[in-house]
């Protein structure tokens, strides 16, 4: 391992720490630890085949046993709602309550703009680089990618302009928003 590589990951383990450490500010001031926050950040990105407590696990790297009892606090709360799926009834589906909307968005803001102000202009490459990196790891490890939409080897687009999407996989209709998501079956475009 050279040098350089051991100095950024140590770079992205200090600003992963930092990252937490605000999560738990900004947790506590409403009551959360940083797990539930990070669920609610989960769950206001994820797409409609994400959202389940498993989708939540495999994403945070968290246990069934810790999502199972921090949903439960979250639902308590009320700022997660369970239902089940429509199609499925087997299935549960997670979905964030308008409170739970509202406690998220300026968590995001603040990270957003927190993060901006420190960082700047990120040099050229740089994200290119970082995910790559991440992609190569999400590999070694088995892990799922958890990629936004568009960027998907699923995606596809049928004609011009907005609304000619689906999802290759399912089959389903995908809106711009749906697009956006991210999504637990995301596997990278070639």
């Amino acid at each position: 391992m050279t040098p350089d590589l051991l100095r950024a990951l140590d770079l992205a383990e200090r600003l992963g720490n930092l990252a937490q450490a605000r999560l738990k500010a900004v947790g506590a001031r409403r009551g959360l630890q940083p797990a539930h926050l990070r669920i609610l950040l989960y769950l206001a990105a994820a797409n409609r085949y994400s959202n389940t407590p498993q989708a939540v696990a495999d994403y945070l790297g968290l246990t069934k046993g810790t999502v199972s009892q921090s949903l439960i606090l979250l639902e308590t709360k009320g700022l997660v709602e369970r239902g089940a799926d429509p199609r499925d009834r087997r299935v549960v589906r997670l979905t964030l309550t308008p409170l739970g909307k509202t406690l998220v968005e300026p968590a995001r803001r603040e990270g957003a703009e927190r993060w901006g102000a420190a960082a700047g202009a990120l040099p050229e490459g740089l994200l290119e680089g970082l995910t790559e990196m991440l992609r190569h790891l999400q590999l070694l490890e088995v892990r799922r990618s958890f990629g936004v939409c568009r960027t998907c080897r699923h995606h596809v687009t049928e004609g011009p302009g907005p609304g000619r999407w689906r999802c290759g996989l399912t089959g389903e209709p995908l809106s711009g928003e749906d697009r956006e998501c991210i999504c637990r079956e995301h596997e990278a475009a070639a």
